[in-house]
């Protein structure tokens, strides 16, 4: 899964994928389930399984060698439409025995803002390109001229493409990578064998939940959003079963907004907690979910209906997810809770990034200042790269001391990035905890709330001009964009 990443990013054509490393990589076995993963996306390993449990739904054994997939959709495990999947099925002597699969964030997919990252979009197409069990590569041909007449259909096609094609060629690259290591690891052991190991390695992540599992209490928690939708729930524990079970019941209802998550991304926040609580070195994979009841309402913010919008379901409400369980689990205060989803461009050029924060407090330890909290992992592309490849300029980006929970263990710390354009834009974001703060925990404090802002071209200080925590603005040239993002919650009451 490793190798499978370092061909992505070495292939990749968009900064996104390339020096943002948005992007996962993971193995499969051959009925789907997840097997192992490079330490990429939470948000994306969790859900990928979703995805190629749909393709093999509905292609079986019409799958062939040198055939590859993709898809977008998130009612099929889909996390939002910039995230395509390309799953490719992995033949040894002449059976499929496993799958691989690459997912990547793709600068813009269409829809009616540039970067495909709307603040206020209202239905699925608004947001882009909707993709469902697409052939992408068949027998060995990439499937260039049906792929790209796909991108540009629709009302709101794709403004770039050729970017997409080469994103995807690096994508179906890095499947092809994985293909040839599993190929190589079968002759090398026997098939019997590694498929065997598969087995074993899913039992021993089930083994260890189960062991973690005992060790936990009942709790229940409720998290609201900036919008004043609440994310509720309860975990209860079976200790003789070894199960626990994690139930929804009670979150808000579908959103006209787009802060609606898949049940893919709730199920990637639910492994990828359970999967936190094992200390142990194992691959995050399926068998970290046989000791959970997973309970999501039909209809809910968690489990929405086409066509609803979901953009901000994958980047916002994941968090949310993430830290209610944690706070129902009592292990750990809030995160900033928020990815700062930056997304700005024209019709000819499309930038996206995610801004640090402040990590949550919890027993025994402070949280980290100014790093990506749970559900992304990526980086923050180079200045130097950013400022040679879009026509911004960073002004400033440190660390906003003090904006951390105080507590016996204190939350970590967010940051402050502004961003001077040198040519007119439309921006978009996509945030929370701008209203609600990241809550402490057993008497700790909360974060500080984000802040954001624009500094218009020509004013001087004490003329910041607030925005909304999900908004979408033009700049003009000379214009200042300022992000201020949340600190962690504190753990325990300060002496």
């Amino acid at each position: 899964a490793e190798a499978m990443g370092v061909a992505l990013a070495s292939t990749a054509a968009s900064v996104n994928i390339k020096e943002r490393l948005d992007f996962s990589c993971a193995l499969f076995d051959a009925a789907g389930a997840l097997v192992a993963n490079a330490p990429h996306m939470p948000v994306h390993l969790g859900s990928m399984g979703d995805s190629v449990a749909a393709v093999l739904r509905a292609r079986g054994d019409t799958l062939r060698p040198g055939d590859a997939v993709m898809l977008n959709a998130p009612y099929n495990g889909g996390t939002h439409l910039p995230d395509i999947t390309v799953i490719m099925p992995v033949f040894v002597d002449g059976q499929r025995r496993f799958l691989v699969a690459a997912r990547g964030h793709h600068a813009d997919i269409g829809g009616i803002s540039p970067g495909s990252m709307p603040a206020d979009s209202r239905t699925i197409d608004e947001e882009g390109v909707l993709i469902d069990d697409v052939l992408l590569v068949a027998g060995g041909t990439f499937r260039a001229a049906e792929t790209r007449a796909l991108l540009s259909g629709g009302r709101w096609p794709a403004r770039n493409p050729e970017r997409n094609l080469g994103d995807l060629r690096a994508q179906v690259a890095a499947c092809t990578r994985g293909a040839s290591e599993l190929a190589q690891l079968c002759g090398e052991v026997g098939v019997g064998t590694v498929a065997a190991y598969m087995t074993h390695v899913q039992a021993n992540a089930e083994e260890a939940v189960r062991r973690a599992v005992v060790g936990l209490a009942d709790g229940s928690f409720a998290y609201e959003l900036d919008s004043g939708a609440v994310v509720r729930v309860a975990v209860t524990i079976d200790r003789a079963a070894r199960v626990a079970t994690v139930d929804f019941t009670g979150t808000s209802g579908q959103q006209a907004s787009n802060f609606n998550a898949p049940r893919s991304v709730v199920r990637a926040a639910v492994l990828y907690v359970f999967r936190c609580l094992i200390d142990a070195d194992i691959p995050l994979n399926d068998g970290c979910m046989r000791a959970i009841r997973l309970v999501i309402p039909a209809g809910s913010m968690l489990d929405p209906a086409y066509p609803a919008a979901v953009v901000a379901g994958n980047v916002e409400v994941s968090q949310v997810v993430t830290d209610a369980l944690f706070g129902a689990l009592g292990v750990m205060a809030a995160a900033q809770g928020t990815m700062n989803n930056l997304t700005f461009g024209t019709a000819d050029w499309q930038y996206y990034e995610t801004i640090a924060g402040g990590a949550g407090a919890g027993p025994g330890f402070a949280g980290a200042s100014a790093v990506q909290t749970h559900m992304t992992n990526s980086r923050l592309t180079d200045p130097e790269v950013l400022e040679s490849r879009f026509p911004v300029l960073v002004e400033t980006f440190h660390v906003r001391r003090g904006s951390g929970g105080a507590g016996a263990w204190r939350g970590g710390d967010g940051v402050v990035r502004r961003l001077r354009f040198r040519a007119p834009a439309t921006v978009s974001i996509l945030a929370n905890r701008r209203r609600v703060p990241p809550f402490g925990l057993a008497g700790g404090a909360a974060g500080a709330v984000g802040v954001n802002a624009v500094i218009r071209n020509g004013c001087r200080n004490g003329c910041d001009e607030p925005l909304a925590a999900t908004v979408t603005v033009d700049i003009a040239a000379g214009d200042v964009l300022s992000v201020t993002t949340p600190g962690g919650g504190g753990f325990g009451e300060a002496e």
